[in-house]
């Protein structure tokens, strides 16, 4: 595969964004829920996990760092390719860092979102954020194409960094046996895991792909594995709407009763330390698994590890080339196969069935 980005004048990583201070967590609540008449007092009472660390969220750091080394590894590669980065939710936001981009000579510019997974909440939420901000600035005056990275979730990279990751914090649990593995990511609401199996492997499906994936890479490389299981984290809104269950502090109990002792917390639904890392596995859940009595290490995440951004960046070439109109390899470890470049229509929506007329990217407006 040719070291060349042509035909992308430059990389935006795009993400959710985060408070860097106490007083931003209201003002960046206030961004999350828009237009759901939610009150301040009840975004003070949300925003307690973010006050707990200062106000500020890690994940603006873990973005900086991440931006850095995509720069580096380019640069080692010959790449010229500049990366960028916005946010839907806080500063810098993505309209403004294209519009600077533009200024500084981009046309094509190809998105790499921090969500290794394909949902409403991980794909298509945001190629509607890029659709609205691409509309802004043209009527600014300011053109822009842009293009968005598949789902990552099975390329060889993000596993290899979880795997070693998950190595690395059984190595760190006392002598004593097998371990079990509990793979956490995101809970989202039962309609948007429906609706995200509609045209290909839904949210479920493609964590359960990883966790197959890594198991059998653990177990090879001589980690006793003797059970694992996927759980999630960060349920919210109205408690009467069923999302994907089990969480992982009810599921870490069940673990115990099963006389499970040794866990690796496993995240492999994020790809840094956010406030969902940070809070709701290493505050609540080590805490729930230390009431317990369990002996429990949380792995890292694929952050900055070399293999994760090796690979991010062979995904960048290998889309270029394909927009290039050669047929580059394309690498994806376990069962579901590569997601497509355009994501086909009725893909991810936040419900099945409900079409909102919302203008997306790399996709059918529908």
């Amino acid at each position: 595969m040719t070291q060349s980005a042509a035909p992308y004048d430059a990389l935006l990583l795009c993400s959710f964004g985060g408070p860097n201070a106490a007083e931003d967590v209201v003002p960046f609540l206030r961004n999350v829920v828009r237009g759901k008449g939610v009150p301040d007092e009840r975004l003070t009472e949300v925003g307690e996990h973010y006050f707990a660390f200062g106000g500020k969220s890690p994940i603006n750091e873990q973005n900086i760092a991440l931006r850095s080394a995509l720069a580096e590894e380019l640069g080692r590669r010959g790449v010229d390719l500049p990366v960028v980065w916005g946010n839907r939710n806080w500063h810098p936001y993505t309209k403004d860092t294209l519009r600077d981009a533009h200024a500084f000579g981009a046309r094509r510019v190809l998105t790499l979102v921090t969500s290794a997974y394909a949902s409403y909440s991980g794909s298509r939420q945001y190629r509607e954020h890029l659709a609205a901000a691409v509309a802004e600035l043209r009527e600014e005056g300011v053109e822009l194409e842009i293009d968005v990275l598949r789902p990552f979730f099975n390329d060889p990279g993000f596993l290899a960094a979880n795997t070693a990751a998950i190595l690395e914090a059984a190595a760190r649990l006392p002598e004593g046996g097998g371990v079990h593995v509990a793979y956490v990511t995101h809970s989202i609401p039962e309609t948007m895991q429906e609706a995200s199996a509609v045209t290909g492997p839904g949210y479920r499906e493609q964590h359960e792909d990883v966790r197959r994936v890594i198991d059998a890479e653990l177990r090879e490389r001589g980690l006793e594995v003797t059970s694992s299981s996927l759980s999630y984290c960060s349920r919210s809104g109205d408690p009467r709407t069923p999302w994907l269950e089990p969480d992982i502090n009810d599921h870490l109990a069940e673990l115990a009763e099963r006389g499970v002792t040794r866990v690796v917390v496993a995240p492999i639904g994020f790809i840094s330390d956010h406030m969902e890392v940070v809070w709701d596995l290493d505050t609540e859940a080590l805490g729930t698994a230390q009431k317990l009595g369990l002996q429990a290490e949380r792995a890292a995440t694929a952050g900055v590890a070399p293999a994760f951004v090796s690979g991010l960046v062979d995904l960048v070439l290998e889309r270029a080339s394909r927009e290039r109109g050669e047929n580059p390899p394309v690498p994806v470890r376990g069962e579901l196969g590569a997601f497509p470049d355009v994501a086909p229509p009725g893909s991810c929506r936040m419900r099945h069935g409900e079409v909102t007329g919302i203008p997306v990217v790399a996709g059918t407006v529908d």
